[in-house]
């Protein structure tokens, strides 16, 4: 594992003590790690996210459908599923 040094802000030094403290951690390093890791996950699900709004967005409009016409049409298509 690569060590790395930072400098952290005292609301945030602190936080991290009180997690250590609860057992929530075993150290500061395991929450950075932890914390870093889900900044990553979320990031990738973004990106996951953003793809299928492109996709959409690419697939061109439709004609505006009250919300009764949109539920007796997906109906229609699960039908034929």
């Amino acid at each position: 594992m690569a060590r790395q040094s930072i400098t952290l802000a005292n609301q945030n030094d602190e936080w991290l003590k009180e997690q250590v403290a609860k057992e929530e951690f075993t150290s500061k390093s395991e929450a950075v790690n932890y914390l870093i890791k889900q900044a990553r996950e979320r990031d990738l699900y973004h990106e996951f996210v953003q793809a299928k709004i492109d996709r959409g967005l690419k697939s061109g409009l439709t004609e505006k459908q009250t919300k009764e016409e949109l539920l007796a049409e997906f109906k229609k298509r699960l039908k034929s599923v």
